[in-house]
């Protein structure tokens, strides 16, 4: 599975925000033109053309302007569905409103520490307790920068988040890595030892025991 690569001004690919494929992209300048006749190439506006679907992006600066959707990859599907709808609000603003994305980003953090049996009330102590009960040190880094960076948001100090929409696309990517070592990954290895015969599952019961 190729990681989520967002959309960007002159990358030659990323996931396409038409048809979701990683595909390689064709960059030209935007011309403005009236009855046929060139009148003006417009200073700082760029097209792309997904090399996939043959859809077309426009973007002004470093910012894409069409279409209208999320530089942020899609919630995991394993995601509880409160938290997805917490991550599509996050998303549907990462461009207009980074530190607003990040704060909700944040959120949906502190609500995931809760699906996985903590509190919620204090993300630096749920943290510390996953890790008590053996949570990967990559995961707890990865927690700890959607904290840190979703907090620096509802409380600024050191991380300015208001022109670095890139950041808070990152947040959403570590999110998704998160569910997956959490959530989907235990999902699949239970479905896995689930579909085993049951004399085998006594065999390695009696075994452990």
């Amino acid at each position: 599975m190729t990681p989520y690569t967002p959309p960007g001004l002159n990358k030659s690919a990323f996931h396409c925000p038409h048809c979701n494929a990683f595909a390689n992209h064709t960059w030209s300048e935007l011309i403005g033109s009236s009855h046929g006749n060139i009148v003006a190439r417009l200073i700082s506006w760029r097209v792309s053309v997904c090399m996939h679907c043959n859809q077309f992006t426009i973007w002004q600066s470093t910012t894409m302007i069409y279409p209208d959707s999320s530089l942020a990859p899609l919630p995991n599907s394993d995601l509880p569905a409160d938290i997805a709808a917490d991550f599509q609000e996050a998303r549907s603003i990462v461009q207009r409103s980074p530190r607003g994305a990040a704060a909700l980003f944040r959120l949906c953090i502190q609500k995931l520490c809760i699906h996985l049996g903590e509190p919620g009330k204090n993300i630096n102590a749920d943290i510390a307790a996953l890790v008590k009960k053996g949570l990967n040190p990559k995961i707890q880094k990865s927690l700890d920068v959607v904290r840190v960076i979703g907090n620096e948001s509802v409380h600024p100090g050191t991380i300015d988040l208001r022109d670095q929409p890139q950041t808070a696309v990152q947040l959403a990517t570590l999110i998704n890595i998160i569910a997956d070592a959490m959530i989907t990954q235990p999902k699949l290895v239970d479905e896995l030892y689930g579909g085993l015969p049951e004399a085998k599952r006594e065999e390695i019961k009696k075994r452990d025991s």
